[in-house]
């Protein structure tokens, strides 16, 4: 880029503005980056509690319609009157300018769906096991987007910061230096030249 600049004092103002800025954004940049990851970090920690928490639970639910399954025979008719959730609910929170969900569950009242003629209590447990489940799945699924938003900024950020740092501030300071060697080299040989004049004028003077 140097050689494609015309070395004038007015060029080198302007390539320091654009160091200056291209210094502030990658800056900004960086920091904007640091606490990205911070941020992705309590997520994952969060996620890896939930996962945790979601196997244990789903572990749990299977066991108990197992059991449902044992003691009152096949439950494949009661589980097609559970209706489907339509409560769910997603608003959005800003960090640094990467939208984050935050999903919630509109809270209804626990009834079962089913008759209790031909059920017992080993259904209703497992009723309120995968009631937990799913409680913990939205959960799960909020985290583990976050992660997923938050990754995909820091890796955008990241070749932002590293386009400034290898290339654009590289850039700009050779152009800098070019300039400003240009412009320094021509001072010298502006003062050389009128050395030389003020010589001959003396000498014509006398």
């Amino acid at each position: 880029m140097a050689d494609q600049v015309f070395p004038t004092k007015g060029n080198l103002i302007n390539t320091k503005k654009s160091l200056a800025l291209s210094t502030l954004g990658f800056d900004l940049l960086d920091r904007k980056r640091n606490i990205l990851i911070r941020e992705m970090m309590a997520y994952i920690d969060k996620a890896n509690v939930v996962k945790k928490e979601v196997d244990a639970a789903y572990a749990k639910a299977y066991a108990a319609l197992q059991t449902a399954n044992i003691i009152s025979g096949l439950v494949e008719h009661e589980s097609k009157t559970v209706e489907v959730e339509d409560g769910i609910k997603i608003r959005y929170h800003s960090v640094m300018g990467v939208e984050l969900p935050t999903v919630t569950l509109q809270s209804k009242p626990l009834v079962p769906y089913y008759g209790m003629y031909s059920t017992d209590s080993t259904l209703d447990y497992a009723f309120l096991c995968f009631n937990e489940v799913k409680q913990l799945t939205i959960k799960l699924a909020e985290v583990e987007n976050g992660v997923y938003r938050l990754a995909k900024a820091i890796q955008k950020t990241q070749r932002r910061a590293n386009s400034l740092k290898n290339i654009m501030i590289p850039r700009f300071e050779a152009t800098t230096k070019y300039i400003g060697d240009y412009l320094e080299e021509k001072e010298r040989e502006d003062f050389s030249r009128l050395k030389v004049i003020k010589r001959a004028k003396s000498k014509d003077a006398k």
